[in-house]
């Protein structure tokens, strides 16, 4: 039966397919980002360097301002400041003016330079990732602690899950108005048993894959080709010999899109996946995913710290298409680390296991998690 959860996430999937159809550069929506992004820049101006500029515009995501109107303010400042407001691709101060630090004689760029942020530049190890971190995906890999307490699930009380891991680009190149680039994505997720004598490790889960990525202003993608496999602790073996272990592993591909409007302030996803070579054969290969993630424009888009809250519905032919519902609220904090930033949100997850060896279990929980993305 398809739950009220299932009907919206399937909704915002088909909204955002549409938008990614009929959106071109120069509609509405453009313009609407544009104009968001331009009062971010201006708020960056007024908070960090204490001065406004009148010529400030933006236009497909480059801003561009009179060097007259920095007053003297460091241009290259300026430029890494701005560089790094999400959504932007580039930005460009014209004209001559006082742009490099107090006893410097070179260095500044020239008039009229556009760059790009540095999560757009080319080449190799270039930084940054195109497509961004999904903030409510149970499996994207990142270093998270959280706690969650399990409701409904007679074997499972207070856990402990932790995650390693990182998306890394190795290479990056400009694709027409877009960027693409390739990379590495790994990562460990792990739960421990909070209720035990020595808190056992339960679960550990391993994926490990190459991942495709490409940005155009708002719309960004992500194929990836990955391994997984999963492994259960040695003290939950032996405390639990009546448990039947579950050789789970596989290789499988997915492929995400996302939309971005009014900057960052709202973002939909939508993906699907197919696995193969698996273990166990009876495992169904076929999957969907839809999400929401929304950053609120308050306090302020010069802000180090915005209220956030994401929701992912994920789909799985091997559970009959039964939704897996993750939500996120909480948090932001950014820009004390240049693009890195830490979160603190309230998790609720119901739905089947995304643990490996537990896929086949329903489990309910409701915690509370610090997540870090570089």
């Amino acid at each position: 039966m398809i739950t009220a959860s299932a009907r919206l996430a399937t909704a915002l999937g088909a909204m955002l397919l549409l938008t990614l159809v009929s959106s071109t550069p120069g509609r509405a929506a453009d313009s609407a980002s544009d104009a968001y992004l331009a009062g971010y820049a201006g708020a960056v101006l007024e908070r960090e360097f204490h001065t406004s500029a009148a010529s400030l515009r933006v236009a497909g995501g480059v801003v561009s301002i009179d060097a007259a109107d920095l007053k003297g303010t460091d241009r290259v400042q300026v430029e890494s400041a701005l560089s790094q407001i999400r959504g932007m691709v580039g930005v460009e101060i014209r004209g001559q003016g006082k742009t490099a630090p107090a006893g410097s004689s070179s260095g500044a760029p020239g008039p009229d330079e556009v760059k790009a942020p540095k999560e757009l530049a080319v080449g190799f190890l270039p930084g940054g990732i195109l497509f961004e971190p999904l903030i409510a995906d149970p499996r994207w890999p990142h270093f998270a602690l959280a706690y969650q307490g399990y409701r409904n699930t007679p074997n499972l009380g207070s856990v402990a899950a932790v995650s390693f891991g990182e998306s890394f680009t190795v290479y990056r190149d400009a694709l027409g108005k877009g960027r693409w680039e390739t990379g590495i994505q790994a990562g460990v997720f792990s739960f421990f048993d909070l209720t035990t004598p020595s808190s056992d490790l339960v679960n550990a889960d391993y994926i490990v894959g190459i991942v495709l990525g490409y940005r155009r202003e708002q719309v960004s993608a992500l194929g990836r080709l990955y391994h997984q496999s999963s492994h259960l602790g040695d003290e939950y073996l032996l405390s639990n010999l009546h448990a039947e272990r579950v050789n789970l592993s596989y290789q499988a591909v997915d492929l995400r899109l996302s939309y971005e409007f009014f900057g960052d302030a709202l973002r939909l996803c939508v993906g699907g996946g197919y696995i193969f070579e698996r273990q166990p054969v009876s495992l169904k290969p076929l999957s969907l995913q839809t999400g929401l993630e929304l950053r609120s424009p308050w306090p302020g888009p010069a802000a180090k710290v915005r209220p956030i809250a994401a929701a992912d519905v994920q789909y799985r032919e091997q559970n009959q298409w039964a939704a897996d519902v993750s939500l996120r609220a909480g948090l932001e904090f950014q820009r004390w680390l240049g693009t890195r930033n830490l979160q603190l949100l309230v998790e609720y997850f119901q739905g089947h296991s995304p643990n490996g060896q537990f896929y086949t279990d329903r489990i309910d929980y409701l915690g509370l998690g610090l997540h870090f993305n570089f």
